[in-house]
C-alpha cells in the first residue's frame, strides 16, 4: 500500500496552532509499518501546559455561564461533523494505532454516540426540587462545573475515549486541557479540530501534545487544574490519584483489566467460542476489557478448547487497513517485548501452549508489531499469565468444576472490569451476576462491548474514583459538583428543626 506524507500536528492554546516551545518533536508511526510516518507532533514541556492552563481558567469564567442548551447545540453540531467525517477518521484510527478498520470505524461511532448524548444532556443535567418542613420556603439541588479539567487518554481507543471525557466535561461547563497518548496524536487532533469547527470558543478546549511521563504527569499535578480523568495503565493510575489526593483535586482512573469469561457445562459451546474469540482477540487483545481469561467447565472443557483452537488459528493477522485482515498488531515495540516475555513466563509457569506464541517477521509482517494468537491451555489461576494484565493477543483457559469455583477463580484477580458468564441457566446467570465482582457483567456475551448511556468501570486495580460515559453514576458526576439552594420568601426568620 502507499504510503501518505506525515500530519504535521500542533498543539492547541487558546485557539491558536502552534508548536512546542521545546521546538522538540515526536513521531507518531503505523505499527503495521514502521516506514509509515503518520505524523511529527509536538512533544510538550512544562511552559506549553502552563499556557494551555491559563488559556482553560481565562475561558472558564464565560464558559460556565454559557446556558446548558447552548453548549448542547454545539456538541450536537461537532456530532454531526465527526459523524459526516467518520470514513476518514476510522482509517487514520487504523493507520496510527492498527486496529482492523472495522474497529476503528467503531471507534469513531463511539464518539459519535457519546456527542449525541452529550448534547442532550444540556436539556437535562437534572437536580432535585423537593418540599421544605417549612412554610414559604423551596429547596433544590443544581448541578455548577467544576473548573478545569485535564484529560489524559490511552492510545487504543484515540477518538473513543477522548469523546467520553471531552463532552461530558464541557457540557458541564468545565474547560479542559486534553493529552493524548503519544501513540495516537493524529486521531487525536482531528477530533479537536471538528471540535473547534462546532464553534466551541477558543480557550475552551486545549490540545498538548508530548509523552506521559514529561508533558502528562506534570499537566495533571498542576496546580491550575482542577480535576483529572485518565484512563491508562493502573501503575500510572495509581501514581496519579496519589498525586491528585494530597492535592485535593477531584480525579477518575479507568485503569486494567483481567477480564474472565465463564463457560457452563449448559453453554451453547459454539456460541461461546465466538464471544470468546472477540473478546480475546478483538483490537489484538489490547482492550482494558479483553477476555483475557477463559474459565470452562470441566464437562465441556475438551470440547470448547478444540473448538477455540480451531476458530483461532484461522484468524487472519495483517494491516488493518487490508479487508480480509481479523487482527492487526501490537502498538509498538515495548508492548510487543512485553507479549513475548509474557509467553515465555506461561511457559515456564507449566501451561500449555496450544497455538501461536511467536512473533511474525516474514514477508509483509517484518515492518510491523505482529504476534499470532496465542492460546495457553491447562492454566491455573495462581499464574502470572492468570492474574496479570499482558494487553496483548494471550489467552489462558482454565479448568472449572463447578459455577462457585468459577467465580471464586474470576474473583481471584486484583482486577474488576469486565466478567462474562455462558450459560442457558437462568439461575447460573443469577448468581453470577450476583456475585461476580466486577463493574460490568455480560450474560451469553463477551467482556468486550460496553454501550454509551451506561456508566463504565470498575473494581479493584480496574477503577478509582467515578465512572466514565453515561447514566447515573455516570461522567456528569464526575464533571460537576451539586450546590443545594434553599430559599425563603416568608418576609420573617424561620428556623429548621427548631420550633413548630
Amino acid at each position: 500500500m502507499s504510503i501518505s506524507k506525515p500530519f504535521k500536528v500542533k498543539n492547541l492554546i487558546n485557539g491558536k496552532w502552534a508548536g512546542a516551545d521545546t521546538g522538540k518533536t515526536l513521531k507518531s508511526i503505523n505499527p503495521a509499518n514502521t516506514g509509515d510516518v503518520v505524523g511529527i507532533v509536538p512533544s510538550s514541556g512544562k511552559t506549553d501546559v502552563d499556557r494551555a492552563v491559563d488559556s482553560a481558567r481565562k475561558a472558564y469564567q464565560s464558559w460556565r455561564l454559557v446556558p446548558a442548551p447552548k453548549r448542547g447545540e454545539m456538541i450536537f453540531r461537532a456530532a454531526c461533523l465527526i459523524e459526516q467525517s467518520k470514513n476518514e477518521l476510522g482509517r487514520l484510527v487504523t493507520r496510527e494505532m492498527g486496529k482492523i478498520l472495522k474497529e476503528g470505524l467503531g471507534d469513531v461511532q463511539e464518539a459519535i454516540d457519546m456527542a449525541y448524548y452529550m448534547a442532550g444532556e444540556g436539556r437535562r443535567l437534572s437536580g432535585e426540587t423537593v418540599p421544605s418542613e417549612l412554610p414559604d420556603k423551596d429547596c433544590k439541588s443544581i448541578r455548577v462545573p467544576i473548573g478545569v479539567f485535564a484529560l489524559i487518554t490511552p492510545w487504543n481507543f484515540p477518538t473513543a475515549i477522548p469523546a467520553w471525557k471531552i463532552f461530558p466535561s464541557l457540557i458541564s461547563g468545565n474547560t479542559v486541557v486534553f493529552k493524548p497518548s503519544s501513540y495516537a496524536p493524529v486521531t487525536a487532533s482531528r477530533l479537536v479540530e471538528l471540535i473547534c469547527e462546532a464553534g466551541v470558543p477558543d480557550g475552551v478546549i486545549n490540545l498538548i501534545h508530548g509523552t506521559g511521563d514529561e508533558t502528562g504527569e506534570y499537566l495533571a499535578a498542576h496546580p491550575g487544574i482542577d480535576g483529572v480523568s485518565f484512563t491508562g495503565s493502573t501503575a500510572v493510575g495509581e501514581r496519579l490519584a496519589r498525586v491528585c489526593g494530597r492535592a485535593g483535586k477531584e480525579i477518575s482512573c479507568e485503569m486494567g483489566g483481567k477480564n474472565p469469561i465463564i463457560v457452563m457445562d449448559d453453554a451453547r459451546i459454539d456460541l461461546a467460542v465466538e464471544g470468546a474469540l472477540w473478546g480475546a482477540f478483538g483490537t489484538t487483545g489490547q482492550r482494558c476489557t479483553a477476555a483475557s481469561r477463559l474459565i470452562v467447565h470441566r464437562k465441556v472443557y475438551d470440547d470448547f478448547l478444540e473448538k477455540f483452537i480451531t476458530a483461532a488459528r484461522k484468524l487472519r493477522l495483517g494491516d488493518g487497513l487490508l479487508p480480509a485482515t481479523d487482527m492487526g498488531p501490537l502498538i509498538n515495540e515495548s508492548q510487543m517485548k512485553k507479549v513475548l516475555d509474557y509467553i515465555e513466563i506461561g511457559k515456564k509457569e507449566g501451561a500449555e501452549l496450544r497455538l501461536g506464541g511467536r512473533r511474525r517477521t516474514d514477508g509483509a509482517f517484518k515492518k510491523g508489531y505482529f504476534i499470532e494468537p496465542t492460546v495457553f491451555a491447562g492454566a491455573a489461576p495462581r499464574m502470572r499469565i492468570a492474574r496479570e494484565e499482558i494487553f496483548g493477543p494471550v489467552v489462558a483457559v482454565i479448568r472449572a468444576n463447578s459455577l462457585e469455583a468459577a467465580i471464586d477463580m474470576a474473583n481471584s484477580a486484583d482486577y474488576g472490569l469486565s466478567a462474562a458468564i455462558y450459560s442457558q441457566d437462568v439461575n447460573n446467570t443469577a448468581r453470577a451476576e450476583r456475585d461476580l465482582d466486577a463493574g460490568i457483567v455480560y450474560i451469553n456475551a463477551p467482556t468486550i462491548g460496553a454501550e454509551i448511556q451506561l456508566p463504565f468501570g470498575g473494581t479493584g486495580k480496574s477503577g478509582h474514583g467515578r465512572r466514565e460515559a453515561g447514566g447515573r453514576g455516570g461522567a456528569l458526576d464526575m464533571f460537576t459538583k451539586w450546590k443545594v439552594i434553599y430559599r425563603d420568601f416568608s418576609g420573617r426568620l424561620q428556623k429548621a428543626q427548631i420550633g413548630g
